[in-house]
């Protein structure tokens, strides 16, 4: 190819100081990587075909890419239409450029450098000759889902998960031999459990065909929510998710929830305070078998999902038009793991947020509720979405370090349905160096390259093989 621009991703990219080029040459470059929460297909994964094109791994599915180019004036047709593959690229491409400050940029190009050897920065100019080039090397080298896994020193992935789903492509993994990763399904019941829901009845039916019995009232549902957990047990998962929209803890009781839960299978209005009761009432009961089965549970908070209903009738869900809530959740939160932790069902719990003005009370809040012999059990998890640049990155490493315990911090996850993604980890890990580096090259921390080891080798991968003790349940892919 042409001069265009070198690619800007060289080793030190983004590596500010020599304390944070030698942590991350040493410690951070190489480490596996333990990806505990994303929406990957296991289908994909299980049938490994080799990728058409660039377009359909580098575009296909991310919401990121798609929600840029619509604020740059791109017609739809070049985003989820029926524009070609190659007109879809250099729509991107003329968008990428552009994009001055933004992650996409930076991510952009070190996917390109990392998995297909681009040298250049991509424009609108040689996307053309960029296009050729991947999908030249994707037809030589047969790239395909696993190909892409291995590249990226993968250990786990951690998929996202329907309690109706049965899991099949799971269970065809798990009896895979050749694989140096596993791929985990989480228990995500966000349709059992958000009863406003239109098609709330319909799924309900959805869950009583996966556990062969009808769903008649509440104590049913909790009965179908068990018997799916145990298939997701059987089935090798860790982890269960939640994503909480809005949270208002409200004092009821189950023969309260049951009567909304009747109302809504007769076709009566709930209204929102009965469905924030329903909600957290059930996420109790269930907390209580994830903390029997030594689960972790996630917590989700604040997405204001499909604000452009026009759009949302075009396109669907997960589509770009996704936002950040803004609500109180600190007294809320605080109340639900408090009644947990009365309970003496607790789990381990990992916390995100949308809205950066949480970050002081998703650093402290944990500490509140430690346990002997658990380092972190309840924590501030990474930068989310919306939060997972730069800025947003360094602002959540320090809020965990000033109200909370960096080296027992999990780390990172991608969180996205592209399998170019793990680059990710390999931008967190440039951004924590910097700012690990930066605290010792200011003396603000002691030069001891044993403990600075220890803990960029536990936030990278370390502290979450522990926390969710995968090498405990059949993974044989541990690390030293």
């Amino acid at each position: 190819m042409k001069g265009m621009g070198i690619n800007m991703i060289d080793n030190n990219f983004m590596l500010k100081g020599e304390t944070a080029k030698m942590l991350y040459e040493k410690v951070a470059k190489n480490a596996p990587i333990y990806d505990f929460h994303c929406h990957l297909s296991p289908k994909e994964i299980y049938e490994d075909k080799v990728f058409d094109n660039i377009s359909k791994v580098f575009l296909g599915f991310d919401h990121y890419k798609w929600r840029a180019m619509r604020y740059a004036g791109v017609p739809e047709r070049y985003i989820t239409g029926d524009a070609n593959d190659l007109e879809k690229f250099q729509m991107w491409a003329k968008t990428c450029e552009r994009l001055i400050g933004s992650p996409l940029y930076h991510w952009t190009n070190m996917e390109l450098k990392n998995f297909f050897g681009v040298k250049e920065v991509l424009k609108e100019s040689n996307a053309k000759e960029i296009y050729e080039h991947c999908n030249q090397k994707i037809l030589e080298e047969a790239l395909s889902p696993v190909k892409f896994i291995i590249k990226s020193n993968v250990k786990l992935i951690c998929t996202t998960d329907d309690p109706a789903d049965n899991l099949e492509y799971h269970t065809m993994l798990s009896g895979k031999k050749d694989m140096n990763f596993q791929v985990l399904p989480t228990f995500r019941p966000d349709k059992a459990i958000n009863i406003l829901n239109d098609y709330y009845i319909d799924y309900l039916k959805q869950l009583s065909t996966s556990c062969s019995f009808e769903i008649n009232n509440y104590s049913d549902l909790v009965m179908a929510l068990k018997a799916r957990i145990e298939h997701f047990q059987v089935t090798g998962c860790r982890l269960s998710d939640h994503s909480l929209e809005s949270l208002s803890y409200l004092p009821t009781s189950e023969e309260e929830v049951g009567i909304i839960f009747h109302k809504k299978l007769h076709g009566d209005v709930v209204d929102a305070q009965e469905a924030e009761k329903f909600k957290c009432y059930t996420l109790k009961l269930l907390a209580k078998e994830y903390h029997s089965r030594g689960w972790t549970m996630q917590l989700h908070l604040g997405a204001m999902r499909n604000n452009n209903q026009v759009m949302f009738q075009k396109v669907g869900p997960d589509a770009g038009y996704d936002v950040m809530n803004d609500f109180n959740i600190a007294p809320h939160l605080s109340k639900l793991l408090n009644d947990m932790n009365k309970d003496q069902a607790l789990p381990k719990t990992i916390l995100y947020t949308l809205n950066p003005k949480d970050n002081i009370v998703l650093s402290a809040l944990p500490h509140c509720f430690g346990e002997d012999g658990v380092p972190g059990k309840i924590q501030f998890g990474a930068a989310w979405w919306f939060n997972d640049h730069k800025e947003g990155m360094q602002q959540h490493l320090k809020a965990i370090a000033d109200q909370g315990m960096l080296t027992y911090f999990v780390g990172m996850l991608t969180d996205s349905r592209s399998f170019l993604s793990y680059t990710r980890h390999d931008y967190f890990r440039r951004i924590l160096c910097s700012y690990i580096g930066s605290l010792v090259d200011n003396n603000e921390f002691d030069n001891d390259y044993a403990i600075l080891k220890e803990i960029i080798e536990g936030i990278c991968y370390k502290n979450i093989k522990n926390y969710l003790s995968v090498t405990s349940f059949g993974c044989g892919i541990g690390e030293d």
